[in-house]
């Protein structure tokens, strides 16, 4: 832990620094501190992201950055526009989408180092600079309702396929355009569904419609704490059609020290995906704020 000498700690004491939550342009930390200022943002305005960004905040506020956040951008193709405009400096993302958003004719692939490779270049050019990698997946997951998981001796998506034609798939708008969803489950499945329903990007409309039975099966996201709390069954990828989504720290280069980069890197080695579940649960089901689920995580490893 960085240790605060008596000045700063006599600053913080004075000013009353509380720890901000989701909101547009909250700040934290002392206002116009030597280190400067560092905008965290989000890639989309999802528990996943918003616990990871407030991470990024509170350990850059900890150690004498003025931080800023803006974490209400709905869409990756916002706030990457906002990240290379500078409007944002920090964001974390997901490997294989942000790949392909940077270059939709470039395959990506279920190996998170060999993906990283292929996304730095691309983002060195934009004047953004990719950290290391966390062991943390947070990735898309066909999930089936208990009652059709057992009725068809479901376990993984090639399981799916003979009977997919018997059953409707809930899933985002974009899934029957998007290569992880529809058109790779029919490439590299065979899978074909009676029906599909367009819900929500791995929300709540999903999971109520798979709860009621309107769809059988469903998308989520693989951090979804619903998936164990509500009894679905998520179905394996076993010919790996989702690729590496490894939560990572994006920054604007010239916002990038050797201080930032230690204290992202050291939020990033101690992520995994099953801590990442736990930490969505005690935003979705439990109702605590963002701040205090990543104020909690970072205390109890050491990064406050």
């Amino acid at each position: 832990m960085r240790r605060t000498n008596l000045r700063l700690a006599v600053a913080l004491l004075a000013v009353s620094v509380t720890t901000a939550g989701c909101h547009v342009a909250s700040s934290g930390g002392l206002s116009g501190s030597p280190k400067g200022t560092i905008v965290v943002g989000v890639s989309g305005a999802f528990a996943e992201n918003r616990i990871v960004a407030e991470m990024y905040a509170q350990v850059l506020q900890h150690a004498g950055y003025t931080v800023e956040r803006q974490m209400d951008f709905p869409s990756r193709e916002i706030s990457e526009n906002a990240l290379e405009s500078g409007q944002i400096d920090l964001k974390p993302e997901c490997l294989s989408s942000l790949l392909q958003y940077l270059d939709p004719n470039t395959q990506a692939s279920n190996d998170p180092a060999g993906v990283a490779a292929t996304v730095a270049p691309l983002l060195q050019e934009r004047g953004i600079t990719l950290l290391t990698p966390s062991p943390a997946q947070d990735t898309n997951e066909f999930v089936a309702t208990l009652d059709t998981a057992r009725h068809y001796h479901l376990t993984t998506m090639s399981s799916l396929a003979p009977v997919a034609g018997q059953l409707t798939l809930g899933a985002s708008p974009e899934c029957p355009l998007r290569p992880y969803c529809m058109p790779g489950l029919q490439e590299v499945y065979g899978i074909v569904f009676d029906d599909f329903q367009p819900l929500d990007v791995g929300g709540p409309l999903t999971v109520h419609a798979l709860q009621d039975d309107r769809v059988q099966i469903g998308e989520l996201f693989s951090t979804d704490p619903s998936i164990e709390q509500d009894g679905f069954v998520p179905l394996v990828d076993d010919r790996h059609l989702q690729n590496a989504e490894n939560i990572t720290p994006v920054i604007r280069s010239v916002k990038l020290n050797a201080e930032v980069r230690s204290l992202l890197d050291a939020v990033s080695a101690r992520l995994t995906s099953a801590r990442m579940t736990q930490l969505v649960g005690k935003v979705l089901i439990d109702g605590r704020s963002v701040a205090d689920v990543a104020g909690g995580f970072l205390r109890s490893n050491g990064l406050l």
